[in-house]
């Protein structure tokens, strides 16, 4: 792939962003949840753009960003009385709703679905661009496909400098975990991926919501991903990630035991003074928004030291966001948990 010169922006230049947008360039900027890489959601050749600098699986449907309400009735086919009801209670905001797509959505954006995924974010600067824009924008993570997603501008540099056309630079994503995502393509509504709008949340609005067994177990190889997040392994460091599911005692005497120069703790901030080994935090123990928070920027920190091979993993709640903290922790352990 040709290098591409990438132009660092700050939330002020919202117009040279749309402008490319427009153009069938590629932009990333900032949302609540992760930092995002937008191209013209109805221009496929833009499209294809996305898939080529993150080196994403093309059967990986995207998420589609709006700016206001009305902008989605153009993109479905239908609105139920459920997803009005959710955009009531959550948008805009980290929620993402799967939908029957109308016919103007190319099948490039819903890998052959015939569903689309849909968001109206809460951050103002994406707001501004995507209604500058004058266009529906495709949005997955800014970050190479497999890798930690970029929470920060930094994070978006190191995977795609010199591979997409802008960053915009707007500080630091406050949510952390990329959206929950649901689907309303049936009677019974179901997560697909879960994020800081919780099952008990979605519950209290629309009544009964199954959770998918993908959310907490790994998708067979020949099923078609429903959601971003459902089938690929992701958010992984380079160095091999294990989850060890137990108490604290367990979970600290398993890491001594095997401590090492080439081995890494990952987790609570309270845990560090009683281990034997280096560790990255990603929170505090009883604090799940701070873990949803820190939880990309602990596992690129690990990529940042030398010779780790193996990552001890502290196995987080599966309550409230805890339950999208262990979702994006099972995943970059390839599954791999160990039950103290």
């Amino acid at each position: 792939m040709c290098k591409i010169k990438t132009q660092i922006l700050s939330e002020k230049d919202v117009a040279v962003a749309a402008q490319i947008l427009k153009s069938g360039g590629l932009v990333a900027f900032p949302t609540e949840t992760v930092y995002g890489l937008a191209a013209n959601a109805l221009n496929e050749a833009a499209v294809q753009k996305i898939f080529a600098a993150k080196g994403r699986p093309s059967d990986n449907p995207l998420i589609v960003h709006i700016s206001e309400i009305d902008e989605i009735y153009n993109l479905v086919s239908e609105f139920p009385a459920k997803a009005q009801k959710l955009a009531d209670a959550f948008w805009p905001g980290p929620l993402t709703m799967i939908l029957k797509k109308s016919r103007v959505v190319p099948n490039i954006i819903s890998g052959g679905l015939d569903s689309v995924a849909i968001r109206l974010p809460a951050n103002s600067v994406a707001r501004k661009i995507i209604k500058a824009a004058g266009c529906p924008l495709a949005a997955p993570s800014a970050n190479l496909s497999g890798s930690p997603s970029p929470t920060k501008t930094t994070h978006v540099i190191a995977d795609l400098f010199g591979k997409i056309d802008a960053i915009v630079d707007a500080g630091n994503c406050n949510v952390g975990v990329e959206s929950t995502v649901i689907s309303l393509c049936a009677d019974t509504p179901k997560i697909l991926r879960p994020g800081a709008v919780t099952p008990e949340q979605l519950r209290n609005v629309i009544g009964d919501v199954e959770i998918d067994a993908a959310v907490l177990s790994k998708l067979d190889e020949n099923s078609k991903p429903l959601s971003p997040g459902m089938k690929y392994k992701h958010y992984a460091p380079k160095a091999k990630v294990i989850i060890l599911n137990g108490s604290r005692e367990k979970y600290i005497n398993f890491v001594n035991g095997h401590a090492a120069h080439t081995v890494v703790a990952l987790c609570y901030e309270e845990d560090v003074k009683d281990l034997k080994t280096s560790a990255i935090t990603f929170g505090k123990e009883n604090d799940l928004k701070s873990q949803a928070e820190l939880l990309f920027d602990a596992l690129r920190k690990i990529d940042e030291l030398n010779q780790i091979e193996v990552v001890y993993a502290r196995c987080p709640a599966q309550n409230g966001i805890g339950l999208a903290v262990y979702n994006r922790l099972i995943r970059a352990a390839g599954f791999n948990i160990i039950n103290l």
